[in-house]
């Protein structure tokens, strides 16, 4: 039998790609993410293909942007014969282990109506097996180890409430009894069991709000020594209509008339960064036993995050939105197999939908055909492919086919108008509306400082240009099930979208 790599795919809900490169990498300490740099392939221009949570995961580990999936929403249900990384994984003689969640509503067809998994956006998507469940709203394990300990955990969510009138004051948990923690602890005790070949896919949801952090990361950081938030200049009716109904109160819980005032700001900023720290502590944990339990270098250890966060930039919070700061999130690989680039930074453009065929090529598995996004694999001893990317494609779906959002009434939008698309190519984001709303032309500076330039001279000629570029993408990735098969005398044939990526040896070869 073939030996298989142990496959470890960490994801960290809501972090921001500048925590680690960027702005405020200087302001948070995560020294053990910054050490695997230097044993890892970091990308910079990593993006997720749509927000929030359930869509961005289900484009995470379908290789499908949200055109084809279509679960654009929390609680829209994938369709269950899509392929994800959990069923091919098993193809490949894997067994997927979950701990955390995949935020993934069950397609009811098929199913009872008053089936229980059809209560809850929160279910695992097919192919993966649950270990420890451990979710935002049915976090059942953890709140009974809570109660276990001594906590009052009869008023959930109020477990989410600072201990305090101050919104930094501690979490009514202690920090080696918190999420994060709880998480580590039956990821540590469950892996040590398993045989040698193991696929591990570790999902924590900080530093996602609510914002509360237990002792000492509540304080961690001053407040006072954070660099401000990229100032508000948006006037677009969207970014208007989402920072009056987005406002810093809804980081947290138990603050509904909290002042939007700067001292605020930074607090909450200092909490976020905080919870990224505690994350940071205890991915540390994850690689010393890794190392010390002698499976560092058969492991394939890959670090990201499902979308971003807003964190007060251009006056906004959450992840709903078209800035870059709501969808730039951080990508680490460690192939332990291909150590010629560890350390290196990569800069060509990728998206989320490259994660799962990367993984699968990785694995030694053909992605199918629905797969929208490119395997890494080749970027990770040597450089882009000629022809790599240029762009990189993100979605944003805002409506509720049930109950009109707060935008879409502002916006007075119907559901299938409630949405918008951005395309980025270098320094120029265009941001596309249905609905007839105005186009968007940004550009971004070399420190991530966005402003709008729709009005200035030559911006209808790079309007055009972008806009020809989005629709030519969504054309080329448009439902790509069976574009390569076709039915003949002979039966299906297909000629398959994807090719595996010789292994290390072949491809030294290929560029030498």
């Amino acid at each position: 039998m073939q030996h298989r790599r142990n496959i470890l795919f960490i994801v960290i809900d809501q972090l921001r790609a500048d925590c680690l490169t960027g702005a405020l990498a200087d302001h948070v300490d995560m020294p053990h993410l910054q050490s695997l740099r230097d044993e890892a392939l970091t990308f910079a221009n990593h993006y997720s293909v749509c927000n929030p949570c359930g869509p961005s995961r289900a484009s995470m580990l379908t290789g499908q942007y949200a055109m084809n999936h279509r679960a654009v929403r929390n609680g829209t249900p994938l369709p269950a014969d899509t392929p994800t990384l959990g069923t091919e994984l098993r193809a490949a003689g894997y067994l997927p282990l979950l701990y955390g969640y995949t935020d993934s509503a069950q397609d009811p067809r098929g199913r009872a109506p008053d089936d229980p998994a059809l209560t809850s956006y929160e279910e695992v998507m097919p192919g993966f097996h649950e270990v420890v469940e451990m979710r935002l709203e049915q976090s059942h394990p953890w709140r009974a180890y809570l109660a276990v300990k001594g906590y009052d955990v009869s008023g959930f969510p109020d477990i989410f409430r600072a201990q305090g009138p101050d919104i930094c004051d501690p979490a009514m948990y202690r920090a080696e009894d918190s999420d994060t923690a709880f998480l580590t602890d039956r990821f540590l005790e469950d892996i040590a069991t398993r045989g040698a070949g193991w696929c591990a896919h570790l999902t924590y949801i900080r530093p996602h709000p609510p914002l509360v952090a237990p002792a000492p990361y509540n304080r961690m950081y001053d407040p006072a020594t954070l660099p401000a938030p990229q100032p508000c200049g948006d006037a677009h009716p969207f970014h208007t209509s989402l920072v009056a109904t987005k406002p810093p109160s809804c980081m947290l819980d138990g603050h509904p008339d909290l002042p939007d005032a700067p001292e605020n700001i930074a607090k909450l900023r200092a909490l976020y960064l905080g919870l990224t720290t505690e994350v940071d502590h205890h991915i540390g944990r994850i690689i010393s036993w890794l190392k010390e339990s002698g499976q560092y270098d058969d492991t394939l250890l890959i670090v990201t995050a499902d979308h971003a966060e807003l964190l007060g930039d251009h006056g906004a919070w959450g992840k709903m939105s078209y800035h870059d700061a709501a969808y730039h999130v951080p990508l680490i690989i460690r192939d332990p197999h291909a150590p010629d680039r560890h350390g290196q930074t990569e800069t060509a453009l990728t998206e989320s939908v490259d994660l799962m065929p990367t993984i699968l090529d990785l694995a030694g598995h053909l992605p199918p055909d629905t797969v929208d996004g490119t395997s890494l694999a080749p970027l990770l001893t040597g450089p882009a492919p000629a022809g790599w990317r240029s762009h990189t494609f993100s979605e944003l779906d805002f409506g509720d086919p049930l109950t009109p959002t707060t935008l879409q009434t502002r916006l007075n939008l119907p559901l299938t108008e409630a949405s918008l698309a951005v395309l980025r190519n270098g320094a120029q984001r265009l941001v596309h509306f249905a609905g007839g709303l105005p186009s968007l032309l940004l550009e971004v500076d070399e420190t991530g400082q966005s402003r709008d330039i729709t009005d200035q001279p030559g911006a209808e000629q790079a309007i055009l240009r972008l806009s020809q570029a989005m629709l030519d993408h969504r054309m080329r990735h448009a439902g790509g099930r069976f574009n390569h098969t076709m039915i003949t005398p002979n039966g299906p044939k297909n000629a398959p979208r994807h090719q595996k990526t010789p292994d290390r040896a072949t491809r030294l070869a290929q560029v030498s």
